[in-house]
């Protein structure tokens, strides 16, 4: 592989694309909803707002990247889904690499809300969530913040993700919220901490030494596994409410085909308990797939409804 290739695939590797089809199945969903309800989607909106929110995402993975860096060079347990991209380094890409494209996202991100701006009708509430959302972004993974060291930024990035995304795509279409996107954001809210759990668990010792006090670290991974089922819990719990409260039954239904995957999940993290060698990357893999998963199903749902 040529010198140029290689930095080409150095980055890419640094923009985490799996992370960003998930963002983007999420937004697609609260456009879905839109849809589902009845509204003519324009595209134009569509288009921009999803610009805006690969713009932020990418931002905040990079940023991210930038200031862990020196603590991910010393994970020994790295998976392709878990402790950093790994591509920061001498033998790799430079730190600074990571902050310049977080701050490219920036001006993009300011180039698109001009977009924004030219389109008749942009709801406040829409401008209020994406204010909402760049706040959260950089606040859960830059200084003096830095959510994602501090315990609490994986509750806080969940709601951002799994609710201000659709949230945001369905009010650029409609301007106001509805009682659906509620019911669909609660268990991807919960399946989403979840996942954000399992990531952290190969990374444990690595952020412990570094300092970074991630929810795992502050509480402990048998705790952090407590939470990690309650949280699975919690989404089984969420989608019954979400049917109670108006989710089409047949959109519940397609959610709940993810569930045995939770289930397996459920079961890898029995297997540490009783002290048998962690399978790593069959975790991260799975936790990662249960939450695509059961998006891409919610949003196939409102899409066929």
């Amino acid at each position: 592989m040529t010198s140029i290739l290689r930095q080409i695939w150095l980055f890419v590797r640094l923009s985490r694309p799996i992370f960003l089809v998930g963002g983007a199945l999420v937004y697609a969903t609260g456009a879905a909803i839109a849809h589902y309800l009845g509204i003519k989607l324009d595209t134009a909106r569509y288009l921009i707002g999803q610009g805006l929110v690969l713009c932020i995402q990418l931002m905040a993975q990079y940023l991210n990247e930038y200031f862990d860096a020196a603590g991910d060079r010393t994970n020994t347990n790295r998976t392709p889904l878990s402790g950093g991209s790994g591509v920061l380094g001498a033998d790799g890409l430079k730190p600074q690499v990571a902050l310049y494209a977080a701050i490219a996202c920036m001006a993009l991100t300011a180039s698109l809300s001009t977009a924004l701006l030219t389109l008749s009708d942009s709801s406040i509430l829409a401008w209020a969530i994406l204010f909402l959302g760049l706040l959260g972004a950089i606040s859960y993974s830059a200084p003096p913040l830095r959510l994602v060291a501090s315990g609490y930024g994986e509750l806080i990035v969940s709601v951002l993700v799994a609710a201000l995304v659709p949230a945001f795509a369905f009010v650029l279409q409609t301007g106001e919220l509805h009682v659906l996107l509620a019911a669909s954001s609660m268990p991807l809210i919960a399946l989403h901490l979840a996942m954000l759990i399992v990531l952290e668990f190969p990374d444990y010792a690595a952020d412990h030494n570094s300092g970074k006090r991630t929810l795992t670290v502050r509480l402990g991974w048998r705790m952090a596994m407590r939470i990690h089922d309650f949280s699975l819990g919690m989404a089984v719990l969420s989608l019954v409410i979400a049917l109670w409260i108006g989710m089409p039954t047949r959109i519940a239904i397609s959610m709940a085909i993810a569930l045995p995957l939770a289930a397996a999940q459920i079961w890898q993290l029995s297997r540490i308990r009783r002290g048998l060698p962690p399978r790593w990357r069959i975790l991260t893999i799975g936790g990662v797939a249960l939450f695509i998963l059961a998006v891409y199903f919610e949003l196939i749902g409102f899409v066929l409804a």
